[in-house]
């Protein structure tokens, strides 16, 4: 499985704890460092069973500068998002995990990380 982190987050470090205590395989992934393009944001999304607004950091001060609490929510707007947020990584809600299963969680609780063990 492959963890999409930033280790500034305790969230992030939180999960990797549960994996390490767990003894999972896994490959880290600084995304900030090594963005994801906008066909794996597309695949991880169609994993996840979620748009890219749900895994979109809103709080975050790039949200701002591009308006995003103004953009639409719907289908026709789903690319601009993808986009926004494979140029913008930041914005990118973590840590994502993706299984080798082909499912993937956004690894916020102890719960949600477990799911992919």
């Amino acid at each position: 499985m492959e963890i999409w982190i930033n280790p500034a987050c305790s969230k992030c470090r939180s999960a990797l704890s549960l994996l390490d205590a767990e003894k999972a395989e896994y490959t880290v992934r600084r995304y900030l460092e090594d963005p994801p393009s906008a066909a794996e944001i597309r695949d991880v999304l169609s994993r996840l069973g979620l748009e890219p607004w749900d895994i979109t950091r809103t709080g975050e001060g790039a949200a701002g500068e591009l308006g995003l609490s103004g953009w639409p929510r719907d289908p026709d707007s789903r690319e601009r998002w993808i986009e926004a947020l494979a140029a913008h990584p930041i914005l990118i809600q973590r840590p994502i995990i993706t299984a080798d299963d082909g499912h993937a969680v956004v690894g916020r609780t102890e719960d949600a990380v477990r799911s992919v063990l």
